[in-house]
C-alpha cells in the first residue's frame, strides 16, 4: 500500500523511518489494517470484503507468478512492512525469504510474528534500505515489493540494487502506486507528492525502459488501478468509522491527517491520475 508521511520536507528515507517507527502510524497499521500486511488489496468489485482479506488476496495472486517459488527458494522482500508475505511465502511454498525494511518498530514487529509461526528457520529481518541492499551479488531467485518502492528517493538506484542480487532467469515481481505515462498536469498530484515528501510518482513506462536497460524482459504488466482507488476508499471509511477505538492509541490530529490524505489516493484514482497493479519481470 502507499503509505501517508507527515512532516518536514526531509529527505524521503529520512521521512518513511521516521513515519513508520511513529505510535500514531504502529497502531493505525495494527488496528485497521490488521497487522501483518500494509498494501494495496485486491477487492474483485466485493466492498464488504474485509481489508486483511482483500491484503492476503494480492499475496496470493502476486505469488502465483514466479517461476522460480519453490521450496528453497531464496526471496527477498523489499520494503517487507510487517512481514505478512514473507510468513506466505515460507509456509505455503517452503521459500527462504530475507525481509529488508528500514522501520525497526515494523522489523521488531515481523521477528514476533514470524518466531510465533514457527518460521524463523525459514526468514529473516534485516534492518537496511533498498537503495544498498546489504546481501551478495546474484544471490535471490526472486525479489518481491508490495507498494514500497514510491517512496524511495532514487528508484533508480532501488532497481539496479535489484538488478545486482537477483539471479539471471529470476523473477522480480512488485506493485506500485504510480502516476499515468501521459499525465499532462503534474499539480493535479501535488497532494500526493507533499504527502510521500517526494517530487513524483513512478510510470509504468518508467519501469520498463529502466529494467529493460538492467537486462529485464517483461513477463506481465497486470493494471489493476480500480483496486487501488476501492483500497484506500475501504481504509478511509474503516478508519471514520472505527476512529473512537482507535483514541487511546492514535492522536486525532492524525486521523483527520489520515483520512484527508487518504481520500487524494481515490480522488486520483477516480480521476486517471494514477495507477496500480502486479508487474513482472525477469533477468535475463
Amino acid at each position: 500500500m502507499a503509505k501517508e508521511t507527515d512532516g518536514p520536507a526531509l529527505d524521503g528515507r529520512s521521512v518513511a523511518r521516521d513515519y513508520y517507527d511513529s505510535a500514531d502510524a504502529d497502531a493505525f497499521y495494527q488496528t485497521i489494517w490488521g497487522g501483518e500486511d500494509i498494501h494495496v488489496g485486491l477487492y474483485g468489485g466485493d466492498p464488504g470484503m474485509s481489508i486483511k482479506d482483500a491484503s492476503r488476496k494480492t499475496v496470493a495472486a502476486m505469488a502465483r507468478r514466479p517461476a522460480r517459488l519453490s521450496p528453497g527458494a531464496k526471496v527477498l522482500d523489499i520494503g517487507a512492512g510487517y512481514g505478512g508475505a514473507a510468513r506466505a511465502l515460507a509456509r505455503e511454498f517452503g521459500a527462504h525469504v530475507t525481509c529488508l525494511n528500514l522501520s525497526t518498530v515494523e522489523n521488531e514487529r515481523n521477528r514476533r510474528l514470524t518466531s510465533a509461526a514457527g518460521l524463523s528457520d525459514l526468514i529473516s529481518v534485516v534492518d537496511g534500505s533498498f537503495d544498498a541492499i546489504p546481501e551478495p551479488d546474484a544471490s535471490f531467485d526472486v525479489v518481491w515489493s508490495q507498494d514500497a518502492i514510491l517512496h524511495a528517493p532514487d528508484r533508480r538506484a532501488v532497481l539496479a540494487e535489484v538488478a545486482r542480487v537477483i539471479r539471471p532467469g529470476g523473477d522480480f515481481i512488485f506493485t506500485d502506486p504510480m502516476q499515468t505515462d501521459d499525465l499532462a498536469d503534474a499539480e493535479r498530484l501535488r497532494p500526493i507528492y507533499d504527502r510521500i515528501h517526494l517530487p513524483d510518482l513512478a510510470s509504468v513506462g518508467f519501469y520498463r525502459r529502466e529494467l529493460s536497460a538492467l537486462g529485464f524482459e517483461e513477463v506481465d504488466v497486470a493494471i489493476m488501478t480500480e483496486e487501488l482507488g476501492a483500497h484506500y476508499a475501504r481504509v478511509r471509511d474503516d478508519l471514520a468509522m472505527r476512529r473512537d477505538e482507535l483514541n487511546k492509541a492514535v492522536s486525532d490530529a492524525f486521523v483527520d491527517r489520515m483520512i484527508a490524505g487518504l481520500k487524494h489516493w481515490v480522488d486520483g484514482a477516480a480521476h486517471g491520475l494514477l495507477v496500480w497493479g502486479i508487474l513482472h519481470f525477469r533477468k535475463k
